[in-house]
């Protein structure tokens, strides 16, 4: 089979590789010339052979938006569009719409798997109509990981990336889980040896899964995490995921938390818990520490219960 795959950063480059393993022929394009087998998206066009598939795998939002409206202006009936990016699913209603209006067939995927996709496979979650996935299947079980599981479809337009969005709100929470015990585990005394504990957790525990092992990993490079600073960021599905679970009044506590968490991790001194030492002072007297104006960021002098006094 052939396809088109728009994207050939470091998900889409590797998922290039594992389809060729598996004898199809790929033609991929990047704004990058140096990974690109061709120079232009009408270039990747011309070469394909119809009924084309053409798989995005570009940054969400403007960048997909921009490729999709290229496209539908470069496709022809029956021909079919993969979006394998993190888009929002609600995008991919107005995608298909779209596209279908040109009578060109539309599929939404979650794709799961990172950096260790090449060799392990890619977990796939996927939305359409069935004979546009059916289109799509070859390539589909060519990325899927080997076996009977690691691949659905998921549903109608949409589903796919919904799928893998409510998936990378699960992951936030036990990443965060994890993060929590380990420095719990830090903190104590009697706890002497953190990085065995979590090792001999990997096997005969309710708790292990792959990001244990990779946790585990990570310690063995840097057994107290020394050399990183205690800063995360979010990559979008996250604050979806919170979004839709208010949509539909669902209670996503767990997940929710491990957000604000990454958040909080971009303080280096919280304005809120200024407020919170504040207000403590104010009514009950509790002590509070003034902020050092030549080091900001370093607790300073301790205040007096009660704070200033208002000057009339």
């Amino acid at each position: 089979m052939e396809l088109g795959l728009v994207g050939l950063g470091k998900m889409g480059g590797n998922m290039r590789e594992r389809i060729r393993r598996a004898g199809h022929t790929v033609i991929g394009y990047d704004r990058n010339a140096d990974v690109a087998d061709v120079h232009s998206l009408e270039e990747l066009v011309g070469k394909l052979k119809g009924p084309r598939v053409v798989w995005v795998m570009v940054p969400s939002g403007a960048a997909t938006q921009s490729t999709i409206d290229e496209l539908a202006g470069l496709l022809s009936p029956g021909d079919v569009v993969v979006d394998g990016g993190n888009s929002r699913w609600t995008d991919d209603e107005k995608h298909a719409v779209q596209l279908g209006i040109k009578g060109v067939g539309f599929v939404d995927c979650g794709v799961s798997g990172g950096v260790w996709g090449l060799k392990n496979g890619y977990a796939l979650m996927y939305g359409g109509d069935a004979d546009h996935v059916a289109k799509v299947q070859p390539i589909f079980d060519a990325l899927k990981p080997e076996g009977d599981k690691g691949s659905v479809h998921a549903g109608k337009v949409g589903a796919g990336h919904f799928a893998k969005m409510v998936h990378n709100g699960i992951e936030y929470a036990m990443m965060q889980a994890y993060a929590e015990g380990w420095e719990l585990l830090e903190k104590v005394d009697s706890v002497t040896d953190v990085r065995e504990v979590f090792r001999s957790w990997q096997d005969g525990t309710v708790i292990r899964s792959w990001l244990l092992d990779l946790a585990v990993n990570a310690l063995d490079g840097d057994e107290h995490l020394a050399g990183l600073r205690g800063y995360a960021e979010d990559s979008g599905e996250g604050r979806w995921t919170v979004e839709a679970a208010i949509d539909h009044a669902v209670p996503l506590p767990a997940i929710t938390a491990s957000l604000f968490a990454r958040f909080a991790s971009r303080q280096d001194d919280s304005p809120q818990m200024k407020m919170v030492a504040a207000l403590r002072n104010q009514f009950g007297g509790h002590a509070v520490e003034q902020a050092d104006e030549s080091t900001p960021g370093k607790p300073g002098k301790p205040v007096k219960p009660g704070g200033p006094k208002n000057k009339k």
